[in-house]
């Protein structure tokens, strides 16, 4: 396995905002356990104020339908700020992702819920890499000394 794949996973900031527990916690775990620096909100508000405090992210992961801000409203907050972040929505009601807005940009995403941690984990990986960064490769994971 590749050892830069992990020192490129540990080097990316990752916030996840998602106002159900349980997904919320999902979607931490399995970042955090490829490796990623994974912070996360249980609401748009609360995302807002990561940022506003000065936090930078590589990726948001964020839920579509919230209450008070829903997923794409928030994004547009985020990007007055923080213009370059990538976006990967996680829904489960795309069709409400689209009625908001008519395409997604270059560097957003959209995944189905429920959705499986390779699924996850590839749809972050191509956007944060533009390239599968294979799972489970992490430091000294391959057998060799580094």
């Amino acid at each position: 396995m590749n050892p830069q794949a992990a020192e490129l996973r540990e080097s990316s900031r990752l916030l996840v905002v998602d106002d159900e527990d349980g997904v919320r916690n999902y979607v931490s775990r399995v970042l955090s356990q490829a490796g990623y620096a994974v912070e996360t909100a249980g609401s748009a508000a609360e995302g807002l104020k990561a940022v506003q405090r000065g936090a930078t992210f590589d990726l948001i992961v964020s839920d579509v339908r919230m209450p008070q801000m829903t997923g794409p409203q928030f994004i547009a907050e985020v990007r007055r700020q923080e213009s370059a972040v990538k976006v990967l929505y996680l829904t489960g009601y795309a069709d409400q992702l689209f009625d908001e807005r008519e395409t997604l940009w270059e560097d957003e995403a959209f995944l189905d819920k429920p959705c499986s941690p390779n699924s996850l984990l590839e749809s972050v990986s191509l956007l944060l890499f533009g390239r599968i960064v294979p799972p489970g490769t992490h430091a000294g994971g391959d057998g060799h000394t580094h």
